[in-house]
C-alpha cells in the first residue's frame, strides 16, 4: 500500500517517516542544510509477515506544492501530519483539500512533536489540536479518521501508528489482491515522477503504478509522445523484481531512452493505450472553502498525474460554478498531456498560489466543436457511471452515431476494444471497431425513410437522391461506414429501392409514357455516338424524326431517371459518356494544381467553352469544387458520391 504524508510546513513529516522506517528520505544538499523537503522523498517498510508499505514523502511549503501533487499520484492511503504546537495550519488545509479532491478515501492523522508540549498543559492542548482537526475533516470522506500522538524524537506512539498502518496494508492487500496477480484487460500505466541515470544500470524512471502490470522485457511507450522503451530491469517496493503491478511503487530501468527525454509529467505506458491531448472533457467541482465562483474562460494550472500545465476552464452545462458545486466542463491545455478516463487531478488559480478545484477525466478525447450541445451533454453524463459495464452500455444509448471501441477503450486505460463488455446485441461495424444499439440504429433507418419521403415531396419529378446527398440530408455527422450499413439494411429488407446511383421509396417511380420510350429508343443511342461531343436538342429531333418538344420531354424523364445528364439547355450527355469522362478527369487531376480546364480540354479533344461546361457540371453534382479559378477533385469520391443535382 502507497501512503501519501501531507501537512504544514516543519511539521514533522519527513521525521515520522523515518522514525516508521528508519529511512531518511531528505537526499538532497540543500534538504539537509535547511531542514526542509524540497522534493518528493520514498522510504519502504517490509514487515515480517509479507505485508509493505510504501511512503511518499511531500514537501510542505506552500511555493512547493506542485511538487505536492505530483507525489499525492496514485496514493492509497493520506498521513495527515499536525504538530501538537502549532495544530492546524494553512497548509495543513491546503494539502487536505488536494487529498480529498483527489478522491482518497482512507486517511490517518498523526498530532507529532508532543515532546515539546508542556506536561501540565499536554491533554489540555491535544484536545484542542483533536478537535481542530475534527472540524477540518468533518465536510468530508475522511471524518472520523484515526488519530494517533506520536513524537518522532522520543519514539512515543510510533510503534502503535506503524502497527495501525500495517494492519491497514494487509487488509488493503487483501481486498485487492497480492501485487503479482496475473494481468487483466487494464493495460500498465506510470506517471514518471523522476528520472535519473545511475552507472552501470542506464536511465530509470520511478513513479506509481496506477493500472496493469509491467514485467522485464516488455516494451513501453512515453506518453506523450512515442518514443519507445524496453524494460531492462524493475524495482518494485525497493526490491528487486521480475515484475510489478497496480498499487506499487516502482522504479524501471530502460533502454533505448536517455535521460534527457523523459521529464516529470510524463506516463510510461503499454503502446495501446499511448496518447496525448490538449482537451479534455472532465467532471469539475469546486472546492466548498474557495471563496469566488468559477466561471468559463478562468486561466488555471492543471495538475494531473505528475503533470502541471496552464489551461482555461469552459463550463459546458452551467454558466457559472459555486463553492460545492459540480458540473461538466472542458479543460483546453497550452501543451499535450496524458490522461485517462477516471484519472483525477486538481486545478489551482492562474498564480498558483491556492486550490480551487479538483477534476475527473471524463473523456481525454474532447471535441473542439458540438462540445456543449444536448447530444454531447448526454454522453458525457453517460460517462460519469461509476462501473465500466454501465458505463458502456450508456455510451452505446447515447452514441447515435455508433460508438468508436478502439477509441473508447484507449480511453479507458484497456488493452483493446476485445475487453469491452460490449452489450450481445450491440451491432458492430467498421470491421468490429465500432458498435451501435439497435435502438439507435433503427432511429437511425426511420430518420433516413423520412428524409427520403420529404426528398420525393419537395422533387417529386427526380427519381432521389444517390447515397451521400441522402447522407448529407439526414445525418452528415453519421461516419461512412455506419451509413453504408444503415443503406445496406433498408434495401435488403426492402424499405428502400435502388435505381442506378440513386436512391428512392419502392413505389416512387419516375415513369415514362409509351411515346417518350419510344422516342428514347431514338434519342439514346444518336447520344452515345456522340461521344463527347453529343448533339444539341435541335439536331437530335432533326436527325430522328422526333418533335423537338418530345425530344424535350423524353430527356427530361430520361434525366430523372438518371439516364442522361444536361450540361447546359439543350445539351444532354448519356450517362455513360460522363463516366467516361470522369475517369479523364481523374487522370488529369494534379495534386497541387486540381484539375485544370487546359489539360481537360486536351485530353478530351473538346474546345475550351465546352470543357469548362463540363467541369462546371462536374462542381454542381460535387464531383469536384470550385476553389478560385480551379476545380478540386474530392479526394475518395466517385462521380455520384457528391450528389448534387441529377438533371
Amino acid at each position: 500500500m502507497i501512503i501519501g504524508t501531507a501537512g504544514h510546513i516543519d511539521h514533522g513529516k519527513t521525521s515520522l517517516v523515518r522514525a516508521l522506517t528508519g529511512v531518511e528520505t531528505d537526499r538532497l544538499p540543500e534538504e539537509k542544510r535547511r531542514g526542509i523537503s524540497i522534493e518528493l522523498g520514498y522510504a519502504y517498510l517490509h514487515a515480517d509477515r509479507g505485508v509493505s508499505l510504501g511512503f511518499v514523502d511531500v514537501p510542505g511549503h506552500e511555493k512547493l506544492l506542485h511538487t505536492m501533487l505530483a507525489g499525492a499520484t496514485g496514493i492509497a492511503h493520506a498521513l495527515l501530519v499536525v504538530a501538537a504546537d502549532d495544530g492546524v495550519m494553512p497548509q495543513t488545509r491546503e494539502h487536505f483539500a488536494v487529498v480529498s479532491l483527489l478522491g482518497v478515501e482512507q486517511a490517518t492523522v498523526a498530532i507529532t512533536k508532543i515532546d515539546r508540549l508542556d506536561a501540565a498543559a499536554r491533554g489540555e492542548r491535544l484536545a484542542e489540536v483533536r478537535a481542530e482537526v475534527a472540524r477540518l475533516l468533518a465536510p468530508s470522506a475522511l471524518a472520523g479518521s484515526p488519530v494517533f500522538e506520536v513524537s518522532a524524537i522520543s519514539g512515543e506512539g510510533v510503534a502503535e501508528l506503524r502497527e495501525h498502518l500495517l494492519a491497514l496494508a494487509a487488509a488493503h492487500d487483501e481486498a485487492g489482491g497480492p501485487p503479482t496477480a496475473p494481468r487483466t484487460h487494464s493495460a500498465f500505466r506510470m506517471a514518471i515522477d523522476r528520472s535519473f541515470t545511475l552507472a552501470g544500470v542506464g536511465t530509470v524512471v520511478t513513479g506509481s503504478i496506477t493500472g496493469g502490470a509491467v514485467s522485464v522485457g516488455d516494451t513501453l511507450t512515453l506518453s506523450p509522445g512515442a518514443k519507445q522503451a524496453r524494460v531492462r530491469g524493475i524495482h518494485a517496493l525497493n526490491r528487486q523484481a521480475e515484475s510489478a503491478a497496480k498499487g506499487q511503487r516502482c522504479a524501471l530501468s530502460l533502454a533505448g531512452v536517455t535521460k534527457d527525454e523523459i521529464h516529470r509529467g510524463q506516463w510510461i505506458c503499454a503502446a495501446p493505450i499511448a496518447l496525448g491531448t490538449s482537451r479534455i472533457d472532465v467532471r469539475c467541482e469546486l472546492w466548498p472553502g474557495e471563496e469566488r465562483a468559477l466561471r468559463s474562460g478562468t486561466t488555471v494550472h492543471v495538475h494531473l498525474g505528475t503533470s502541471d500545465v496552464v489551461g482555461s476552464i469552459v463550463l459546458l452545462d452551467r454558466a457559472l460554478l459555486e463553492p460545492g458545486e459540480s458540473a461538466l466542463a472542458q479543460v483546453v491545455l497550452r501543451e499535450d498531456i496524458a490522461a485517462w478516463h477516471g484519472d483525477k487531478g486538481v486545478l489551482r488559480d492562474a498564480s498558483a498560489s491556492r486550490t480551487v478545484a479538483g477534476i475527473r477525466v471524463l473523456d481525454p478525447f474532447a471535441p473542439q466543436r458540438y462540445r456543449s450541445t444536448p447530444e454531447r451533454l448526454a454522453t458525457l453524463r453517460a460517462q460519469t457511471q461509476p462501473h465500466l459495464p454501465g458505463r458502456i452500455a450508456a455510451l452505446l444509448d447515447q452514441s447515435a452515431q455508433g460508438l468508436d471501441l478502439h477509441r473508447t477503450a484507449r480511453a479507458e486505460g484497456l488493452a483493446g476494444a476485445d475487453a469491452l463488455p460490449v452489450a450481445a446485441d450491440a451491432l458492430r461495424f467498421a470491421s468490429g471497431g465500432m458498435a451501435i444499439s439497435r435502438a439507435a440504429m433503427q432511429t437511425l433507418k426511420s430518420h433516413a425513410l423520412d428524409r427520403l419521403q420529404a426528398f420525393h415531396a419537395a422533387s417529386p419529378d427526380e427519381i432521389g437522391p444517390d447515397i451521400k446527398r441522402l447522407k448529407r440530408l439526414a445525418a452528415p455527422r453519421v461516419d461512412d461506414a455506419l451509413w453504408l450499413l444503415v443503406i445496406q439494411q433498408l434495401t435488403a429488407d426492402a424499405s428502400i429501392a435502388r435505381s442506378g446511383h440513386w436512391l428512392h421509396l419502392p413505389e416512387h417511380a419516375v415513369r415514362m409514357n409509351e411515346a417518350e420510350e419510344q422516342a428514347a429508343q431514338k434519342l439514346l443511342p444518336l447520344l452515345a455516338n456522340g461521344q463527347f461531343d453529343p448533339p444539341w436538342v435541335r439536331t437530335l429531333a432533326a436527325d430522328s424524326g422526333v418533335p423537338e418538344a418530345m425530344v424535350r420531354q423524353t430527356l427530361a424523364s430520361l434525366a430523372r431517371r438518371g439516364q442522361v445528364f444536361q450540361i447546359v439547355k439543350d445539351l444532354f450527355y448519356p450517362l455513360n459518356t460522363i463516366e467516361r469522362l470522369a475517369d479523364i478527369a481523374r487522370s488529369c487531376n494534379s495534386s497541387d494544381a486540381g484539375l485544370q480546364a487546359a489539360a481537360f480540354r486536351d485530353a478530351t479533344g473538346l474546345g475550351r467553352k465546352r470543357a469548362i461546361q463540363l467541369l462546371e457540371f462536374f462542381d454542381r453534382v460535387g464531383f469536384t469544387r470550385r476553389v478560385r479559378d480551379q476545380h478540386m477533385l474530392r479526394p475518395g469520391t466517385s462521380l455520384f458520391d457528391g450528389g448534387g443535382e441529377t438533371a
